[in-house]
């Protein structure tokens, strides 16, 4: 592709396009609606179906159909199992309603990492995009991908393990096809997750209607001591509160594109609150379903509950449960890949990243290199033997940031009580929810401090490398005009 296709904005340059086909844009605080009209910039693509789509897509992934099992095992009963669900769904949309009003006073995308740089200065936005790029981001996909390689070719291989250069290989392919697709067409990507994201419903309606016909045959013994256990651990229920709400992580991907989304005043609070409610509906009606047919020991003994549950009520139906999971998991790919290249792209445009990275295609309206950047790092770490420790260290990070930059929304409505909010929450909603936020930081601290500390060890790499990249990269720029 040749460079004169790519239009990098920038902060620091406002050209108008020149012979080669390049042009220079700076981002000067003006929303997409008010820059001149031969700027370059990202187009308004995404409709409330798609921004839903976003959301659901990439918090529905292989969790709920493989391992949904963490929150029974730290509850112990059925019925705290149901409750928890319930509760960390309804947490969960109080941090998607904090990140609604942060999304439609701040229009512009980049979600975490612009929030908290309006909120408290570059130097905190910087760590977190550091560690989203070098680490969070490439070892999450890699993941994801993984368990899409590994269920894509689960019924070819079946009943015989896949063999591990197969799947990578094939993970490999997958990879490539989603970071072709989000580099090609805007429109294509949506369309592509829109698709995913009712594959993952019709999933989830498989083991739904079943479980409930089943339930209301009268198999309810599973349900008949909901409360009753062997013995009651209460270190256990904030173990179940963590791993919940990181079954619900994912609902603030629309705010890291908000630049592209249509009416966002409208469409943002619309598009979060009814994905919550389907998705906070679809778990708790799931995991009722699975226990219809499976005991909580039986569960917890199964090394993937849905093709267990499948297997019960379908018969050979059940082949298909790994296709629908590897469906899932390739939603998770590419609404992830689709929603963070847009913070790389505006940190780029803020300064903090190469300004290659906020370059877009003149004619596709895509930031291809904001999403290819990830394509090498994402690829080596497929090769790491320990990649889920990488996530296990900087787990702790995702909710100190989203804990951050809620608690900037509290701070922006003292700081600057005359901006506009088309969209309000009590306060009540975020300090509840960053108190959240701050007690799941604390946890990690308590139950596993040697691995929360390597974590927090790898971020504190990102004020060296502000002050290295950043700043003296600037005072160096300076100094040479």
């Amino acid at each position: 592709m040749s460079s004169s296709a790519l239009s990098p904005l920038s902060s620091r340059d406002h050209l108008n396009a020149d012979t080669n086909g390049f042009m220079l844009l700076e981002a000067d605080g003006q929303q997409p609606s008010q820059r001149a009209p031969n700027k370059v910039v990202l187009k308004k693509k995404v409709t409330l179906l798609r921004g839903i789509s976003i959301i659901i897509g990439t918090i529905i992934g292989a969790g709920i159909f493989i391992s949904p099992k963490g929150i029974l095992q730290h509850t112990g009963t059925v019925g705290m199992a149901l409750v928890m669900w319930t509760a960390c769904g309804i947490l969960s949309l109080f941090g998607a309603l904090s990140y609604a009003e942060l999304g439609t006073s701040i229009k512009k995308s980049g979600a975490h990492y612009t929030y908290i740089l309006e909120a408290f200065g570059p130097l905190p936005a910087f760590v977190r995009v550091w560690v989203e790029l070098i680490v969070i981001r490439p070892a999450a996909t890699a993941v994801i991908s993984l368990a899409f390689g590994q269920y894509i070719l689960e019924p070819i291989f079946m009943p015989c393990g896949v063999p591990e250069l197969a799947i990578k290989m094939v993970t490999t392919i997958g990879i490539t096809v989603v970071m072709y697709i989000n580099s090609m067409s805007v429109s294509w990507t949506a369309r592509l997750q829109i698709f995913l994201t009712f594959c993952k419903l019709a999933a989830i309606l498989i083991i739904i209607v079943p479980g409930m016909a089943h339930l209301f045959k009268g198999e309810t013994q599973h349900f008949s001591q909901p409360l009753k256990a062997k013995e009651l651990n209460l270190m256990g229920i904030p173990l179940a509160f963590y791993s919940g709400m990181y079954a619900y992580a994912g609902w603030f991907y629309m705010n890291f594109v908000t630049e592209e989304v249509e009416n966002p005043e409208k469409n943002i609070p619309l598009a979060i609150c009814i994905s919550m409610a389907v998705v906070t509906i679809g778990y708790v009606l799931t995991n009722v379903a699975y226990f219809a047919v499976m005991s909580p020991e039986e569960l917890l003994a199964s090394e993937a509950v849905a093709v267990t549950f499948a297997e019960r009520l379908m018969g050979k139906f059940s082949i298909a449960v790994p296709i629908f999971v590897a469906l899932s998991c390739f939603g998770s790919m590419n609404g992830g890949i689709f929603a963070v290249a847009r913070m790389f792209y505006v940190a780029s445009r803020e300064g903090h990243l190469p300004e290659i990275l906020s370059m877009i295609h003149v004619r596709k309206h895509t930031p291809i290199p904001a999403v290819i950047v990830l394509y090498p790092l994402t690829i080596f770490m497929l090769f790491m033997s320990d990649i889920y420790s990488l996530l296990n260290f900087l787990s702790f990070a995702r909710w100190l940031f989203i804990g951050l930059a809620v608690s900037g929304l509290i701070y922006l409505r003292y700081k600057r009580p005359d901006m506009p909010r088309p969209f309000k929450v009590p306060l009540l909603i975020p300090a509840f929810f960053a108190l959240t936020c701050l007690f799941i930081v604390a946890l990690s601290l308590y139950s596993d401090p040697f691995n929360t500390g390597i974590g927090f060890a790898i971020t504190l790499t990102g004020i060296p490398a502000y002050y290295l990249f950043v700043v003296w990269d600037k005072s160096q720029s300076a100094s040479k005009d």
